[in-house]
């Protein structure tokens, strides 16, 4: 696996690789797509899309879909192999000159400009701030800005006016909004927004519906700035059962299913998060207040800690891979009451295991 380790971090390390090669006897807390996914009523619909494979992709109804979903005109809209194909055509697609990345982030937006060239700045979110965005933090003179909402691996959840904040003339302002339909109500979703100077919001199908395999996402932006993405583009990117998964997903229905689905994360958030602070007299804590799928903590001997977990069948992800944080860090997917109550038993019996 190719890999980026500007400044001592390992930007192409994501939660997959916690449960390759043996990871199947492993209870999944390292990866972030929603457990039990995609329905049936999806594969359904994927599966119906296999008659169509001789012939070449057709992407309109998808595109169409996704900007009535967001009430914005169709050529605001991109469709793309999964967001993070979106990272690598805003770095090979637009002209920039002093891109930003704010972190701890996913670092796929970095490590994509890296790859084309770009000398990347990084500001760094403070653990005494809770992580939280400071605008005056970013030079005036960045004219690629990349944050996300709410952010992996920290789960904060930024106001959108803070991040709309950010926004300047001459200046392109990316957010990442690839788990903001796993916070009920998609508040402080910029989404949509058409009023905020050089937005672009990168939306992905991949978490909330378990499509990881499959690649599908799509950007939202001013029609001018799509269609250099787009030129950055290969043809038909995006599969034909890629194309169908976007515009079931974009139904009415599916809409209300991942609203319904948000409400039941946040509340086995709540009660992993209530587990999690049993351990405070062992130094665990936790990020809080977490917003997202996933919940970033910071315990002593956390790599020996991931070490025992796993040998005791649970997967979490790493924390030291994201510019910002170090070895003492780890994140973990929220999954349904029961797996974390296994989880936290576990836990338990890792962190005794670490202190001997």
């Amino acid at each position: 696996m190719r890999t980026d380790r500007a400044r001592g971090h390992d930007l192409r390390h994501h939660g997959d690789a916690e449960v390759r090669d043996d990871g199947a006897r492993l209870t999944d807390l390292a990866v972030n797509v929603r457990a039990d996914t995609p329905p049936l009523w999806l594969r359904e619909r994927i599966a119906g899309s296999l008659a169509g494979l001789a012939a070449y992709p057709d992407g309109r109804a998808a595109r169409a879909a996704v900007a009535a979903r967001h009430e914005v005109p169709v050529e605001r809209v991109l469709l793309t192999a999964g967001a993070a194909e979106a990272f690598v055509l805003l770095a090979r697609g637009l002209t920039v000159h002093h891109p930003v990345v704010v972190h701890p982030q996913f670092t796929e937006p970095e490590a994509a400009l890296r790859d084309a060239g770009h000398t990347v700045g990084r500001v760094l979110l403070r653990e005494e701030d809770g992580f939280r965005l400071d605008p005056a933090a970013v030079p005036e003179d960045a004219d690629l800005v990349v944050v996300g909402n709410p952010t992996n691996p920290t789960s904060v959840l930024h106001p959108a006016a803070t991040i709309a904040e950010l926004a300047r003339p001459g200046r392109t302002l990316v957010v990442d909004e690839a788990f903001l339909d796993a916070v009920p109500g998609e508040r402080e979703a910029l989404a949509g927004r058409t009023d905020v100077p050089g937005l672009v919001v990168l939306r992905s199908l991949t978490k909330t519906w378990g499509l990881a395999g499959l690649r599908i996402g799509y950007v939202l932006a001013a029609p001018e700035t799509i269609t250099a993405l787009e030129r950055a583009q290969p043809l038909w990117p995006v599969s034909t059962p890629a194309l169908a998964a976007a515009l079931a997903c974009m139904e009415p229905r599916a809409v209300a299913e991942a609203a319904h689905a948000a409400h039941r994360v946040a509340t086995d958030r709540a009660h992993l998060v209530a587990g999690l602070r049993e351990f405070a007299s062992d130094g665990l804590r936790v990020v809080e207040p977490a917003q997202g799928p996933f919940v970033l903590v910071r315990l002593p001997k956390a790599a020996d800690v991931r070490r025992h977990l796993r040998d005791l069948g649970f997967a979490v992800r790493r924390g030291d891979t994201f510019p910002g944080l170090g070895e003492e860090w780890l994140r973990l997917a929220v999954r349904d009451r029961g797996t974390v109550n296994s989880f936290l038993q576990a836990l338990d019996q890792a962190v005794t295991l670490a202190q001997h």
